[in-house]
């Protein structure tokens, strides 16, 4: 008999004794103690069943059920009441138990819904493969956060990978490193889960800027890489400096002549950007003068030397042009040294074929010196008020899709070339931010944009564009800009706005000048592009000039034309003309391409320079209509 079946009994036994004791049958005394008792057993009885309800264990019917037993075993205690009185009671009793049952029921049957719909959007398990671990977690994003000291490392993907345990393990490897070593630690662990934060803190040896990070679980007892390695994407955010880019009314440059800095000529000129060349041969090594002693730079725990004497001209050169408030671009250039590790192995079988070479990012030794360079000479040139100049702008290499004649390295396929060199440009970059977090840092590509020309053994500039773009992003997206050179076509004459089959107005031109330009900052306007804030990248127009050799007003003509279309392109940061002062081993090439001569006297570009960008400039540039043969440079502005 059960338990429910034997509290009925118990219920209607006590109904026919208690008609007994009504009727006068049976002995009184004994018939009553005998009814409380079990009064008392079925009251006990049906709190037992509403504590079980309260606790949510029994079923609605089970309540049900448990509401009649109440009633009943409450009916016991009453002695001698009123039929008005019990029917009261039943129904408050039942409207309590009801509405206690709805509670009770109810929140058991919610938090079931709940948990049905979190198990539905709980992510999948997935087994790894070798054609999904690879690439199974997406490293989202690699920073440095300065307000805590702390590496972070986002990362996203689509279910959770079945692994031998809970866990996703963080771990550092140098930057030639693509995978774990055998005796790697990791440095961070977290849940896993379709979007994982690690934070770790930005200290010691294995927590570095050069370094990359990735991401594993355990597997059969050993750590497998489930992401691509990543660098930290804002290394400026560890820069002790902060000096940079300040905002000036024009976009003209200038290549300037050494010689005339100690002159009022680029005051006159009103020159606001210059370039400079750094070959990296010239500032290393010992001091040979015995005035400026050489310069010992500890970077890393190594010890680099610089010529001091060699450094003392580039202090004056760049200390000159920034109280002038000009803004200035060096360029580093890998010639031929007393240091071989700063040439990439591929390129030393080359040696003496070319005036520059591939930088060498390839191994250890090479990295090291790159990173000492970049930083000895961003720190050295990081301060307007230091005396020695703010260098603000750094192009790494000349025109480096052209690999035969300005970085030389063996012929390979365009995807080991690029990937070769974007190892060098990122230890600059990050040597450089790293230091100047206000630096701005190029790729330098030339003219020579879409010739799809493989005879002549170099590269593309777009597929330059395209490899490095893509190459960088793979790693960790950071803030690359282009310093381009639009020559004309061909360079040794003047006429841009004369039609040509190389320069034509769409993507696929072969060549790109200053007729158009606009096809370049198109370009770098694609999504794919922009930086991580979604803007387009700075664009420098470092390198292109005009020869005289057709006429002295034909070249100002072509500079005005030149400065218009910048100066209408809101994605040019600046134009820089090539050059003050004609170079002599140029003019034998039909190259006179200076605003002055050889002796220093002025050409008639002189003064259409000097004022090109004034108020005044209408009337030393509105010859150079008539020329072009047009009305107003609204009519080739408005092609573009």
């Amino acid at each position: 008999m059960n338990w429910k079946k034997r509290i009925v009994d118990w219920v209607t036994e006590g109904k026919r004794k208690e008609r007994k004791i009504n009727e006068g049958e049976g002995t009184l005394g004994q018939e009553v103690k005998e009814g409380k008792r079990k009064a008392k057993i079925y009251g006990a009885a049906a709190g037992i069943c509403l504590v079980a309800l309260l606790a949510g264990v029994i079923t609605g019917k089970a309540l049900l059920e448990k509401k009649v037993t109440v009633l009943q075993a409450a009916r016991m205690e009453r002695e001698k009441s009123g039929q008005a009185r019990e029917e009261e009671e039943r129904a408050t009793a039942g409207k309590a138990a009801e509405e206690q049952g709805d509670r009770v029921l109810g929140f058991p049957a919610e938090s079931a819904k709940n948990v049905l719909e979190a198990l539905k959007k709980r992510p999948p398990f997935v087994e790894l493969t070798e054609e999904n671990r690879e690439n199974f977690l997406h490293i989202a994003s690699c920073k440095i956060d300065s307000e805590s000291d702390e590496i972070v490392v986002e990362t996203s993907s689509e279910g959770i990978p079945v692994s031998d345990d809970k866990y996703y393990y963080l771990f550092s490897i140098k930057a030639l490193e693509n995978g774990l070593g055998e005796e790697v630690s990791y440095i961070g662990q977290e849940y896993k889960d379709e979007s994982v934060q690690f934070r770790t803190a930005r200290s010691g040896a294995a927590i570095d800027i050069f370094r990359k990070f990735l991401v594993a679980v355990k597997k059969d007892g050993k750590y497998i890489a489930v992401s691509r390695p990543s660098y930290i994407t804002n290394p400026g955010a560890a820069a002790k400096y902060h000096s940079g880019r300040k905002e000036t009314f024009s976009k003209k440059g200038l290549l300037v002549d050494p010689n005339k800095l100690r002159t009022s000529e680029l005051d006159d000129l009103g020159v606001r950007h210059a370039s400079y060349n750094i070959p990296v041969s010239r500032i290393l090594g010992n001091s040979t003068d015995g005035i400026h002693p050489t310069i010992q730079y500890n970077y890393r725990g190594k010890s680099y030397s610089f010529n001091g004497q060699v450094m003392s001209e580039y202090d004056l050169v760049f200390g000159i042009l920034t109280s002038k408030g000009i803004e200035v671009t060096a360029i580093l250039l890998n010639d031929i040294s007393a240091y071989p590790q700063l040439i990439h192995p591929m390129a030393r079988s080359g040696l003496g074929s070319a005036p520059y070479y591939a930088f060498n990012g390839n191994d250890e030794a090479g990295q090291e010196y790159l990173a000492a360079i970049g930083s000895f000479l961003a720190e050295r040139y990081s301060s307007a008020s230091s005396g020695r100049g703010l260098v603000t702008n750094w192009i790494i290499g000349n025109e480096v899709n052209a690999r035969k004649e300005w970085n030389y390295m063996e012929h390979v396929d365009l995807d080991m070339y690029v990937k070769e060199y974007a190892k060098a440009f990122r230890v600059f970059y990050n040597a450089i931010k790293s230091t100047n977090s206000s630096c701005n840092v190029y790729i330098s590509l030339d003219q020579q944009w879409d010739r799809n020309n493989a005879a002549s053994g170099n590269y593309d500039a777009r597929d330059i564009l395209d490899v490095f773009n893509r190459e960088i992003k793979s790693e960790g997206n950071i803030d690359w800009g282009l310093a381009i050179h639009p020559y004309n076509v061909p360079l040794t004459t003047p006429y841009i706005w004369h039609a040509s089959k190389y320069v034509k107005a769409s993507a696929d031109t072969p060549m790109v000048t200053m007729a158009n330009i606009h096809i370049v900052t198109d370009y770098m306007q694609q999504e794919q592009f922009l930086t991580e804030e979604g803007e387009v990248r700075s664009v420098i127009l470092s390198e292109l000039g005009y020869t005289s050799s057709k006429g002295e007003e034909v070249q100002a003509a072509a500079m005005v034309y030149a400065y218009k279309m910048a100066e209408a392109n809101q994605h040019i940061d600046s134009i820089l003309f090539s050059r003050q002062t004609d170079a002599v081993e140029e003019i034998a090439q039909g190259l006179a391409l200076g605003l002055n001569r050889p002796d220093g006297s002025h050409k008639y570009a002189y003064s259409v320079y000097k004022y090109m960008d004034t108020e005044q400039g209408e009337n030393y540039t509105g010859f150079a209509k008539n020329i072009v043969g047009i009305s107003g440079w609204g009519e080739v502005i408005k092609k573009r």
